[in-house]
């Protein structure tokens, strides 16, 4: 099955957490919290602005992004979880720590 987001939105798939603290004990699924941090899968086309330009998303297919603990709406799809949310939920797009010259 194929999704792509309306609007401002997008398809964001978690990135695993860590099964072990740094001292090697291994954390059970009940007591890890949930990572806010996500890869974006899809975007949808953008919003329109009070004129009804098409205002084009800062994020794009393939960001790794950084979102609210709450952000988005949970959703199942071909046995996968993603999330699906407004690009206003994001923080930041996270970027490599290499200079260019």
């Amino acid at each position: 099955m194929k999704f792509r987001p309306l609007h401002d939105r997008v398809l964001v798939k978690r990135v695993d957490s860590d099964q072990k603290t740094a001292g090697g004990i291994i954390i059970p699924d009940t007591a890890q919290e949930k990572p806010m941090e996500g890869e974006v899968l899809e975007v949808g086309s953008g919003a329109r602005d009070e004129t009804g330009k098409l205002v084009h998303l800062d994020v794009k297919k393939g960001d790794k992004i950084l979102f609210g603990k709450w952000s988005g709406t949970e959703v199942k799809m071909n046995g996968d979880d993603f999330l699906i949310m407004k690009e206003s939920d994001i923080m930041g797009i996270i970027t490599s720590g290499k200079k260019k010259k």
